[in-house]
């Protein structure tokens, strides 16, 4: 009989856990506090830009960039497989990323060589030509299509309470009241993974950071690179929306925008793309990443309940490190 494993959030990171483990013959259901793939406030997965890249990766930690360059160069063949399967495309998009100053060109240029990653530059800027963008809710409506056509049971709509210490779970129970019975449980709820598991032995420090994003709609093509400047990044989609941010703000878990923020925003796209200044503003919203120390998730199993896993905590990157860390995870099943 096949393991039945529990994974707790459906956002990015717990489809792509799912989709891992249903291709190694596990039984999985996805329990979703709110609905997959549904625009809801607070829901980080829908709400980033969906850049494929650390960023600025010779800024952080070689545990960082491996997760997320792994993630990286798992993505076409995963976006062809979903588009193929689904009917859906997730539209993964090679666009580049510039880089404008201020930064360190002699350390982003070591970087580069020494990861023999391609680039280019531009007087001052930095061209890498090879970075790839994924549209965000596509990706999530063609992975929710791909579980439920691979006998998925998703609970949406479905709280848990905080689990207690214990040497093994074998059920978990919702907040009103339902018990959910599985052999295995991961737990792959972002920001809100410290709640469900603050009365176990589990040492993560996760918490929610507010990420406040604009979106305005464009002749499609306007923007050929997603553009970084010190902090705040603007990328188009290929329908035209360009989506400019973002925020980081440590607020708990208040999903609220405000409009310093939007000012501030508006101030740095029109500055990067002067066009901007005469351009409707079509939306505003936020959403809430799993902040954790130095961009470090959690995936491991929990120092004290046997089948009970960690994979969250990935901070700006869940999109960028999603592939890769399901295969981690799985790998340690």
């Amino acid at each position: 009989m096949k393991q039945h494993v529990l994974i707790i959030g459906g956002g990015i990171v717990g489809c792509m856990t799912a989709m891992e483990l249903v291709n190694r013959g596990y039984q999985v259901t996805v329990v979703e506090r709110n609905q997959i793939a549904a625009q809801t406030s607070g829901e980080s997965s829908w709400a980033g830009a969906g850049i494929v890249f650390p960023l600025l990766p010779w800024m952080y930690r070689d545990e960082v960039n491996q997760l997320a360059l792994a993630g990286a160069r798992l993505y076409p063949q995963i976006c062809e497989q979903l588009n193929r399967e689904t009917g859906i495309d997730p539209e993964l998009t090679q666009s580049g990323m510039l880089i404008k100053p201020p930064y360190d060109l002699a350390l982003a240029k070591q970087w580069c060589e020494k990861n023999q990653f391609d680039y280019q530059q531009l007087g001052d800027d930095l061209l890498l030509p090879s970075v790839v963008q994924v549209r965000n809710p596509r990706l999530l409506q063609s992975l929710k299509q791909w579980l439920l056509l691979h006998q998925v049971k998703l609970l949406e709509h479905t709280q848990l309470a905080p689990i207690q210490e214990g040497s093994a779970l074998n059920t978990w129970k919702t907040t009103t009241g339902e018990t959910l019975r599985a052999d295995i449980f991961i737990v792959t709820s972002g920001a809100w993974s410290f709640e469900l598991l603050k009365e176990t032995a589990a040492n993560i420090q996760i918490k929610p950071m507010r990420g406040q994003i604009l979106l305005y709609q464009l002749p499609a093509q306007t923007l050929s690179h997603i553009v970084y400047q010190d902090g705040f990044y603007m990328l188009q989609r290929r329908d035209g929306f360009l989506l400019a941010g973002s925020t980081l703000e440590d607020v708990g878990f208040d999903t609220s925008v405000t409009e310093t923020a939007k000012q501030e925003m508006q101030s740095k796209a029109e500055a990067l793309m002067p066009a901007l200044k005469h351009a409707t503003l079509h939306k505003h919203w936020s959403g809430l990443r799993p902040g954790a120390p130095e961009n470090i998730p959690t995936i491991s199993q929990h120092p004290t309940i046997n089948n009970l896993y960690l994979n969250t905590g990935h901070f700006r990157y869940g999109v960028t490190m999603a592939p890769a860390s399901a295969k981690i995870l799985a790998d340690l099943l």
